[in-house]
């Protein structure tokens, strides 16, 4: 039983495993929090300066919406925080476990079929290799 979970999420469709998982796993009066990575674009000589503005806050705008769909998804006598980060996916979601004083990270693989099947998705891979919290991998069908 743990008393501070991380699940991030990227909006996808698999979020209803996550959230079977982590309702289980929760203590009594523990926490969930939902953190959603939003990239960030810099200008460059192919894009102007307010394309790229324009660009990020699309980016911020579809985190905020992946936070809030998988919130809807929890019962209400759970405790939910969402969190929207910028940044690199693996590197802001160990920088928020750590920051947070989460007891486990649950995360999925990527949803790929065929041959990516065999490999565990990219952001996974790297979090799971590079944090010493306890991470939960869940395998999509």
């Amino acid at each position: 039983v743990y008393k501070k979970i991380l699940l991030p999420t990227d909006g996808s469709t698999y979020a209803d495993d996550e959230v079977e998982r982590a309702t289980k796993l929760l203590g009594d009066d523990g926490e969930i929090i939902i953190l959603s990575v939003a990239g960030k674009l810099t200008s460059s000589a192919f894009q102007s300066r307010s394309n790229v503005r324009k660009i990020n806050k699309g980016l911020v705008k579809e985190a905020e919406d992946a936070v809030n769909k998988m919130i809807k998804k929890f019962p209400d006598d759970i405790k939910v925080t969402p969190l929207v980060e910028v940044g690199f996916p693996a590197e802001t979601i160990n920088e928020v476990a750590e920051r947070e004083g989460v007891d486990l990270i649950i995360i999925s693989a990527s949803g790929k079929s065929g041959l990516h099947r065999f490999f565990i998705g990219s952001v996974a891979e790297k979090v799971l290799k590079t944090t010493e919290i306890d991470t939960l991998l869940i395998h999509n069908k």
